[in-house]
């Protein structure tokens, strides 16, 4: 393993290890300064993270508004409020070492006003701003206005190339680095195009070597290239370590940071942590945002599979093959379904999923009444969390609506994050992970259930391990 040196990030000379952004609460200023202190780059989440009371316990996110427009605003205000919170908690905590980032995403509703509020009032304390979850074309001026750099998350050097074309060469003094995240090993939401195959991943190297080559071009060169996705052992990576081809490298750990002494998630999602085995988390497109997304595969995620499954096409006339009636409301509101659709509508209804639910693309799921009061109930109660949301069809525009039918299939993202980072079920929730989490199990440095500090667990990976 080469010894590891310092890079200059945000201006300041920090070890090359960066702790990943992770939303709702999970990367907390609890977390995030005392990776600071340790000499890297803390990151402290501002999406929807916790704000305190004067007695200093959390404040519970509860909405009032009587629509979706007044609970989106108590939305942004939570989360700017949230923000302040846990940056100022980070700085606290890092006594002026390290470097001290914020991360966003740009999908979530309200991006630019809550990045804004955030910064406005965190003035001097935050380094840089990482986000990516979208194109983030205003990211650059609005780091840049308030003086800190900015750290687009891409994960191909087309997406770079875009960004830097139409806004970010304007703003190029400001550009702390850029973040590769691999779309096929990174946990959380994916950066899958539509000419990607989910089911080929591609090696790192030649992407990043790519993604340098073109910077060169660009004239931003010496800027560093932060390698996330798939990072467990830096002595795995040596080989990128002072690497001419790539140029400065530094590497961000989303995964592990979860299981330490300081991380806000519960006992119970740490236990399990330390239980998982290599196949156990996958890639799935079931996310309100349209993106690909990397979770572990617990009953949440195969309700999700299986209610999909149980779906089938329909046509409102007869056409085609489609000649068999279905009263979807048993009102004799029929619409047409192939002879083998109706006979797997029958089976399922026999199953007790008697509740049928249309989709936008003309199809028909059947869940339970159960689950369809569930889904309906989270419909309703939508927060406008996503500026476009596939679940809710919720959308930041005057009619507040993608113009599209709500989508059963998907579900509320908001909720189940939300839930799941206050100690919540880990099994009837989603759980973001990276898809080499089966390494806790793995790791020796974690044998006999240890749970290391912050300040450990970044010794330990400095060595290579």
């Amino acid at each position: 393993m080469k010894s590891l040196n310092s890079i200059l990030l945000s201006g300041k000379e920090v070890l090359p290890l960066i702790e990943g952004g992770k939303g709702i609460s999970i990367t907390s200023g609890d977390s995030s300064g005392p990776w600071a202190f340790a000499g890297g780059v803390g990151t402290v989440s501002a999406v929807n993270a916790d704000f305190f009371d004067k007695a200093g316990a959390i404040v519970p996110q509860i909405y009032k508004g009587r629509n979706r427009r007044e609970r989106h605003e108590e939305l942004v205000d939570f989360s700017i409020s949230g923000g302040v919170a846990q940056v100022q908690r980070a700085h606290e905590l890092r006594k002026g070492l390290g470097s001290l980032n914020i991360n966003i995403l740009w999908e979530m509703g309200g991006a630019e006003r809550i990045l804004k509020g955030v910064l406005e009032k965190t003035k001097g304390l935050v380094d840089g701003v990482t986000c990516g979850a979208g194109m983030p074309y205003k990211l650059a001026e609005i780091a840049a206005s308030y003086g800190v750099y900015y750290y687009p998350i891409i994960s191909s050097s087309r997406a770079f190339r875009a960004l830097w074309k139409r806004a970010y060469k304007k703003f190029a003094d400001f550009l702390g680095a850029v973040v590769y995240e691999d779309p096929w090993l990174a946990g959380g939401h994916n950066g899958l195009s539509n000419v990607e195959d989910p089911d080929k991943p591609q090696e790192p190297y030649p992407r990043v070597a790519l993604l340098r080559k073109e910077m060169r071009e660009m004239g931003v060169g010496e800027v560093p290239i932060i390698m996330a996705g798939g990072v467990w052992y830096l002595r795995d990576w040596s080989h990128w370590i002072d690497n001419e081809e790539l140029g400065p490298i530094a590497f961000q750990f989303g995964t592990r940071p979860l299981l330490t002494k300081e991380s806000p998630i519960s006992d119970e999602w740490k236990a399990r942590l330390m239980t998982m085995k290599e196949g156990d988390v996958v890639l799935h497109r079931y996310s309100p945002t349209g993106f690909y997304s990397s979770a572990i595969n617990n009953e949440y995620l195969q309700e999700l599979h299986a209610r999909t499954d149980r779906q089938i096409a329909f046509t409102p006339d007869m056409v085609g093959d489609h000649t068999r009636p279905l009263d979807i409301n048993r009102k004799g509101n029929n619409v047409y379904v192939t002879q083998g659709d109706l006979g797997r509508a029958n089976k399922w209804f026999h199953q007790g999923f008697t509740s049928i639910m249309r989709t936008p693309d003309q199809t028909l799921i059947f869940v339970t009444p159960e689950k369809q009061a569930l889904i309906r109930k989270h419909q309703t109660e939508c927060m406008g969390c996503l500026s476009q949301c596939r679940f809710s069809n919720w959308a930041t525009n005057e009619k507040n609506s993608t113009g599209r039918k709500a989508d059963p299939r998907s579900f509320c993202i908001q909720k189940t994050l939300q839930d799941i980072s206050h100690d919540g079920d880990i099994e009837h929730n989603l759980m973001f992970s990276g898809h080499n989490c089966f390494n806790f199990a793995k790791d020796p440095f974690y044998s006999n259930g240890f749970v290391p500090t912050v300040k450990e667990l970044v010794e330990r990976i400095s060595t290579g391990d």
